[in-house]
């Protein structure tokens, strides 16, 4: 297994451009057996999660090129409604492909999803909400297997605002009997862009970017193209590595009004903000990091993907921050990675209060799970000394060659292959 290895200290500073975001190709992706025919998908990212989904879609039936951002999935020769273990298991986004089978063929068996290693994430709110449209769903040796002539509309008020479940619902209902309506609905950017993508299919959906979506089923939908939006969460990481080292950096290309809960929070600890039409800029030179308290919640709050990195940003703040997790409650597996490196933080519940400390000292650490790895990245960036990042095939799932990306903003990182230690 590969691992980083970071020679901390470095103040990074230059232009980068952020990558398709992870979370939206893994939805759109799937939107495509939603219509028979060859799909364009812009600015996708390169990404382990992203080639997983390939390979199950490609199982299904579904032909697939992969070039330069560009992936081309034509899905008229859709061969099999059974999603395996073999490729479930490796990432929960693959349960994304069971309303889009369902609606569209009538049938879908797909393995109880895996994923991250933290927290009981279920998928009841998928299945009730496809039973409301009239599935007949079963659980049987680990599989999900739903049937439905054909969905029909309903009213669907989610107990949770769940991105999976309003993505996995919104695509199902699109080619329902009657009208949907979902209440609570998601409002993150990832399932706008997907809402965008089926209305350039011909889907009928009202409310896009609201808490409440409204769709009118259609007989059918066609193929199309769709553009990827940016990876905010990339974004945001990307930008605390400028301010825990001190240094400045650009974003190109990429909307503000994606993470404004991040910005306001990256303003309060001292760094300076500069929006200029899609340019994105973060200085932090002044050597001040304030204590800044955080408190996750739904968008367009603070999201609880960045709540790892903030952790470690907090870990050399002046003063005592807390960080408040309320959408997973048990995501701190980061903290102890992080005490090796000399942070102060202790851990109660959800709720980590963090004292921040002149240095963190370098060591190795090991990494648990996508953003408990990009956590210990920035940490590694910050330490003084020589730090090294096992496992980073986290890393991998989620953020296209981020070690390249911080090289050309002046860090010290490189890869080592599995082989050479």
């Amino acid at each position: 297994m590969d691992k980083f290895v970071i020679e901390g200290g470095k103040k990074l500073s230059g232009k980068i451009e952020i990558s398709g975001a992870k979370n939206a190709s893994l939805a759109l992706m799937p939107a495509c057996l939603l219509a028979s025919g060859k799909s364009l998908l812009y600015n996708t990212p390169e990404l382990n999660d992203v080639f997983t989904m390939m390979k199950l879609l490609n199982h299904l039936g579904v032909e697939s090129t992969f070039q330069n951002h560009l992936m081309e999935l034509d899905t008229k020769n859709i061969t099999s409604q059974d999603a395996p273990y073999e490729h479930v298991k490796k990432m929960r986004a693959s349960v994304y492909v069971l309303g889009p089978l369902l609606t569209k063929y009538g049938m879908a068996k797909v393995s109880l999803p895996g994923g991250c290693a933290w927290g009981p994430r279920p998928i009841n709110l998928h299945l009730e909400g496809l039973k409301k449209l009239g599935a007949e769903i079963d659980l049987v040796e680990g599989y999900i297997i739903a049937k439905s002539k054909r969905l029909t509309g309903a009213k669907i008020n989610f107990d949770v605002s769940s991105v999976g479940a309003t993505g996995n619902i919104l695509m199902a209902a699109s080619l329902a009997k009657g009208t949907t309506v979902l209440n609570n609905a998601a409002m993150e950017p990832e399932i706008t862009n997907l809402a965008e993508f089926l209305l350039k299919m011909g889907a009928k959906i009202n409310g896009v970017g609201t808490s409440t979506l409204e769709i009118e089923g259609v007989e059918e939908l066609h193929h199309t193209e769709m553009e990827t939006i940016p990876d905010r969460i990339e974004a945001g990481t990307l930008l605390i590595a400028g301010a825990i080292t001190n240094g400045a950096i650009t974003l190109t290309n990429f909307p503000s009004k994606l993470i404004n809960s991040v910005l306001a929070k990256l303003e309060d600890s001292g760094c300076k903000i500069n929006i200029e039409n899609n340019s994105l800029s973060l200085d932090a030179t002044s050597n001040q990091i304030n204590s800044v308290d955080i408190t996750t919640a739904i968008y367009p709050g603070f999201p609880t993907d960045m709540q790892a990195q903030w952790t470690a940003y907090m870990a050399i703040a002046n003063g005592t921050s807390t960080v408040t997790d309320t959408i997973y409650l048990d995501r701190f597996k980061h903290v102890p990675e992080l005490l090796r490196l000399g942070a102060n933080i202790n851990v109660n519940d959800n709720r980590a209060v963090i004292k921040g400390v002149e240095k963190l000292k370098a060591a190795k650490v090991m990494s648990t799970d996508l953003r408990a790895s990009a956590s210990l990245v920035l940490a590694g960036l910050a330490a003084e000394g020589t730090t090294e990042v096992l496992r980073v095939y986290h890393l991998d799932r989620g953020y296209q060659k981020i070690e390249e990306k911080l090289s050309s903003l002046g860090a010290k990182i490189q890869r080592v292959k599995g082989s050479e230690y």
